[in-house]
């Protein structure tokens, strides 16, 4: 522990010396800073540690979240500096910065900070829940734990390596060396889209503009921009660490690779190459199946919803399909019901492509279209390995969907997915398909239409004024109380939102429904059917999370478009 911090606060008379040798071990353990480590074994308070330190060294008390620390830390490029003395730059002049810190005992912060910015540096004192909200917000998660120890690089770091043709960068032999400039900054973002729990990672070449960026909570966000002669130094890196061929620049490619974390965790990675006019563009979808929540009360659906897709899962036969576009939650839903079902009585088998989520005593298979291995071969093969629950990744053709329907007749509970944007609609989908209706009336037992929408900040959420024609328009009280997301955000979200849940559309295929089926009703008759049978619609379900103060009307604007 800092002997100075000690020294002070056993003055104070609020710690006393038999606490040091526990607060050394702690420190060390955990890699928090001395105040962190003082809160974390209950101490003291955060109030009582920031008061005594501004008495004792008369340093005034900021509110980190009131100055422009974001971009006066990414302009300054100290990342390393800030983790190491859990320190936030929070504003910027022409030859001065202003530093915030939670020990003021550490005198090489102020040092380091100069010598890494060639700037003059003010100290002021923030609380170390802020500092460490800040840093959380800058670099994501788990930034001290997984810190390299080498300096991190900036773009600007990169720009002197010269533009090289697509015949020379094939025999650049720095870019099979981990510790070459481009690798290391490659490794860089891959770790900081993992910190940041971003699904996808963009790398994207124009004529002017070289850009990278995150997908975090549906939106993407840029990070970086790199100068534009590294289109092909960053494209061919990506390619070999995914095992493509980095000669091929004309044809899209796919692939993965597998970021180690620590001995103990890694991730995998799906990689997508496309050639565009100026250049390569590569996407890689981030595959963290340990990560996923699969506990069904975590997901947003209400008491009725979660009811309707249990009751589904208890039958020993039948479909429940889950509808939605790319990227809305479709498959950790179904992997929510997997879980439930995964026991040492059933015999559960699920087709993917790929394999996104990893559950011990399921067998998972990977398709592989390639060799002639899609979902309708994979699921014949099921059918002779005595199954109880079925799961494919996607119905995509008649074929498939039709050896799913048989199964579902047959004693088999199936589990899949189709892309439509409504429960009633999926049923005409696969009616157009080609399956007769007399056998979707007798297979299909439920079908769930979601999507997910940004969660509103609950630290920094502001009251929405709005209007009461559009308050009159969404059946929404004039008295009560509808919020919107803070532009400026807080240290503890992404610019007014944290995470994600689903909103959902859950029909039941009940008689009347089958029999409307089997009538040739419309999209919009069976819709209404279910509505009648109390099926709360997509919009209905956002509603709700509005007015339960979970999602903003702008959130739910951009996710259902009312």
């Amino acid at each position: 522990m800092s002997s100075s911090l000690f020294y002070v606060l056993e003055n104070a008379g609020v710690i006393n010396k038999s606490k040091e040798s526990e607060l050394n071990d702690w420190i060390a353990s955990t890699n928090l800073s001395v105040p962190e480590g003082l809160l974390d074994l209950k101490l003291l308070t955060v109030d009582n540690i920031t008061e005594i330190l501004s008495t004792h060294f008369a340093l005034p008390i900021f509110n980190i979240s009131d100055y422009p620390y974001l971009e006066t830390s990414r302009s300054l490029a100290v990342r390393e500096v800030v983790l190491k003395h859990h320190a936030i730059p929070l504003s910027r002049t022409n030859n001065s910065i202003t530093v915030a810190v939670s020990d003021p005992t550490v005198t090489e912060t102020e040092n380091d900070f100069r010598f890494a910015t060639g700037m003059q540096v003010e100290l002021v004192l923030a609380n170390c829940l802020e500092v460490r909200s800040a840093i959380k917000r800058l670099y994501g998660e788990e930034s001290n734990t997984w810190q390299s120890n080498t300096k991190q690089l900036t773009s600007d770091d990169l720009a002197n390596l010269v533009q090289v043709s697509d015949a020379e960068i094939d025999n650049i032999e720095d870019l099979s060396q981990d510790d070459s400039p481009v690798s290391r900054f490659i490794h860089q973002v891959l770790m900081d889209a993992v910190r940041k729990k971003a699904s996808d990672i963009h790398f994207e070449p124009y004529e002017h503009l070289y850009r990278i960026r995150l997908r975090c909570d549906g939106i993407l966000i840029e990070t970086h921009q790199p100068a534009t002669q590294l289109s092909r130094r960053l494209a061919a890196r990506i390619k070999i660490l995914a095992k493509l061929d980095i000669a091929e620049r004309r044809l899209p490619q796919d692939g993965r690779l597998k970021l180690r974390l620590s001995e103990n965790a890694s991730i995998d990675m799906r990689v997508s190459t496309l050639p565009t006019m100026w250049g390569e563009k590569i996407v890689l979808r981030l595959l963290d199946g340990d990560s996923a929540n699969l506990d069904i009360d975590q997901l947003g659906y209400n008491a009725l919803q979660k009811s309707l897709y249990l009751a589904a899962l208890k039958k020993p036969q039948g479909m429940i399909l889950m509808t939605g576009p790319t990227g809305s939650g479709k498959t950790v839903s179904l992997y929510t019901g997997l879980n439930i079902l995964n026991t040492a009585e059933r015999n559960v088998s699920t087709a993917e492509d790929p394999v996104e989520i990893h559950l011990d005593g399921i067998n998972q298979v990977q398709i592989n279209p390639k060799i002639g291995f899609d979902f309708s071969t994979a699921l014949r093969s099921f059918l002779r390995q005595d199954p109880d629950v079925v799961m494919l990744g996607e119905i995509r053709d008649i074929e498939t969907a039709e050896i799913a329907v048989k199964a579902a007749q047959t004693g088999h509970l199936v589990l899949s997915t189709l892309h439509t944007n409504s429960a009633a609609e999926t049923v005409i989908r696969l009616k157009n398909m080609g399956v007769e209706s007399v056998n979707l009336a007798s297979s299909l037992s439920l079908i769930i239409a979601q999507r997910l929408a940004r969660k509103l900040c609950q630290h920094c959420k502001v009251v929405d004024p709005m209007s009461a024609a559009l308050r009159h328009s969404l059946f929404i009280g004039d008295d009560e109380l509808i919020y919107q997301a803070s532009e400026q955000g807080c240290n503890h979200c992404n610019y007014g939102y944290l995470g994600r849940t689903g909103i959902y559309e859950v029909m039941e295929c009940t008689h009347e429904i089958a029999n409307a089926l089997l009538t040739g009703a419309s999209m919009q008759e069976i819709e209404a059917l279910a509505q009648s049978q109390g099926m709360t619609t997509l919009k209905q379900s956002g509603i709700e999370k509005l007015r339960d103060g979970v999602t903003s009307y702008q959130e739910l604007q951009r996710v259902l478009y009312f």
